[in-house]
C-alpha cells in the first residue's frame, strides 16, 4: 500500500491510535500508553502499513510531547487539528457517540480529506524553552491579576478609603499590606514611624508619601467593619502571595531575556519600534523562529488573524471579518506592538492619525498599523538587518520601512 492516514486521540497516560486507507477503511484501531517503548512499537508498525504515512494528532504539548518528538525525530510528517476542528468535523460523521476511537477515526480522516492543516516542525531546544518561559510567564500573570482582585476585594470589607489609596501593582502598598491591614492598627502609629517601617522593608522610593495617603485614609474611617479581624489576616496573606508571584514573573522573565538574547533574529526584531524584549520572546515562540514557514508577509499576516476574509452572501458583497482560525498569541503580539509604537514612535502615529482621518475607529486604526507592521518585520527578518526609519520626505513626514 501506498499511502495511510494514523490519526491520535492524545491523553495523558494512554492514546488511541487509528490508521486508515485512501478509502478511509481502518486498518489499525489500538489504545496505547503514553511511554516511550510503546509508541516506538506503535510508529514502527503504522510504517510497516504503507510506503508513505501522514500523522495526525488534536494536542501539540503536554501529554502529547513525547509522541510529536518520536515522530518529529524520524522525519514523520505530522499535521495538527485543534479540538475545535475536530469537535466541528465530528457532526459530519455518522453517529452521535463519542469515544477516543471516533475521535480518532476522526482525526486520521479529516488529515486525508483536508488541503489547509498546518504540519508540524521541529523546534530547536532555545524556541522549545521560549514557548515553555512565555506560557509560564502568561500563566503567572493571570494569577497575580487574579489574586490583586481578591486583596482589593478584602480591603473593602476593611476600609473602602485604603483601597482606593493604593496601588496595589506597585511593591510598596504590597509590602505595607503586610504589616498593617486594619485603620484601628494604622491610627495606632504615626506617620513617621510608619515611614521608617516601610524603609526598613525595603520601600526606599516615595515611603514618606505612601505612609500620609494611608493613614490619612485610617483617620478617615473610624468604624469598625464585621470581620475585620479575618478579613485583616487574608489581606496579610494575599499580599504575600502577590509579592511572590511578583518575584516569580521576574525572574521568569529575566530567564526569557537571556534565552530570547540568544536567538540570531534578536536584535533584528527588537529594532522595531514597539516590540522589546517580552513582545520579542512571544513573537518567536508563537512563529517558531523560522520565516521558512511562511511564504510571504501576506501568509504572516493570515496567520496572525490580520488579513480580513470576504464574508459575502447574495446581493451582500465586499464584508470582511477577521478570521476564525488564526494565532491568538501572535496577532496579540502585532496588536500590543502597535499600540505602542503608536506612542513612541513619529512614524506609526502619522500612519494612525491618517486612518482616523479616513473615518477609521480605534481599533481599527490600530489593526490596519499592525498589518502594515507585519510586512515590514517579514521584511527585516527576511533580509536580516534592522530597522530605521526613512528620512522625512518633501511633505515633512516619516513612514515605517517598505519591504
Amino acid at each position: 500500500m501506498q499511502q495511510v492516514w494514523a490519526g491520535v486521540d492524545i491523553g495523558k497516560t494512554h492514546h488511541h491510535a487509528v490508521v486508515i486507507d485512501p478509502d478511509g477503511s481502518r486498518l489499525l484501531s489500538r489504545r496505547v500508553a503514553n511511554d516511550e517503548a510503546v509508541l516506538l512499537e506503535l510508529i514502527s508498525e503504522v510504517s510497516a502499513l504503507a510506503d508513505k504515512v501522514t500523522w495526525a494528532i488534536d494536542v501539540r504539548t503536554g501529554g502529547a510531547a513525547l509522541l510529536v518528538t518520536l515522530l518529529l525525530t524520524g522525519d514523520h510528517k505530522v499535521f495538527y487539528l485543534s479540538g475545535r476542528m475536530v469537535n466541528r468535523a465530528a457532526d459530519g460523521y455518522r453517529g452521535e457517540g463519542k469515544t477516543d476511537a471516533r475521535d480518532a477515526a476522526i482525526i486520521a480522516d479529516q488529515a486525508r480529506i483536508r488541503r489547509d492543516l498546518r504540519p508540524l516542525r521541529a523546534n530547536s531546544e532555545l524556541i522549545s524553552e521560549l514557548r515553555m518561559l512565555v506560557a509560564h510567564r502568561r500563566d503567572l500573570v493571570a494569577d497575580r491579576t487574579r489574586i490583586i482582585n481578591r486583596l482589593r476585594a478584602q480591603l473593602l470589607n476593611i476600609c473602602p478609603a485604603l483601597e482606593r489609596v493604593l496601588d496595589l501593582a506597585n511593591k510598596g502598598p504590597l509590602i505595607l499590606l503586610t504589616g498593617f491591614q486594619a485603620p484601628t492598627e494604622i491610627r495606632q502609629t504615626t506617620a513617621e514611624k510608619l515611614t521608617s517601617w516601610l524603609r526598613k522593608n525595603g520601600v526606599r522610593k516615595s515611603a514618606a508619601a505612601l505612609a500620609n495617603r494611608v493613614m490619612q485614609a485610617a483617620c478617615s474611617q473610624t468604624t469598625t467593619l464585621p470581620g475585620e479581624h479575618i478579613a485583616a489576616r487574608l489581606v496579610a496573606a494575599l499580599a504575600h502571595t502577590v509579592l511572590n508571584l511578583t518575584e516569580q514573573i521576574e525572574h521568569t522573565e529575566a530567564l526569557i531575556e537571556d534565552r530570547f538574547g540568544r536567538h540570531e533574529l534578536a536584535e533584528v526584531i527588537t529594532s522595531m519600534p514597539g516590540i522589546g524584549i517580552l513582545l520579542g520572546a512571544e513573537f518567536l515562540a508563537a512563529t517558531g523562529g523560522d520565516m521558512t514557514a511562511f511564504a510571504s508577509a501576506d501568509h504572516l499576516a493570515g496567520y496572525a488573524g490580520l488579513a480580513p476574509a470576504p464574508h459575502d452572501s447574495g446581493r451582500i458583497s465586499g464584508n470582511h471579518h477577521r478570521p476564525r482560525r488564526y494565532n491568538r498569541d501572535l496577532n496579540r503580539v502585532f496588536y500590543t506592538s502597535a499600540l505602542i509604537s503608536i506612542r513612541n514612535a513619529a512614524e506609526s502615529r502619522a500612519f494612525y492619525d491618517r486612518k482616523r482621518a479616513e473615518g477609521k475607529h480605534h481599533t481599527q486604526a490600530v489593526l490596519a498599523l499592525a498589518r502594515r507592521r507585519v510586512n515590514v518585520l517579514w521584511a527585516l527578518i527576511r533580509d536580516r538587518r534592522y530597522y530605521q526609519p526613512e528620512r522625512p520626505s518633501h511633505q515633512g513626514r516619516m513612514i515605517l520601512v517598505r519591504p
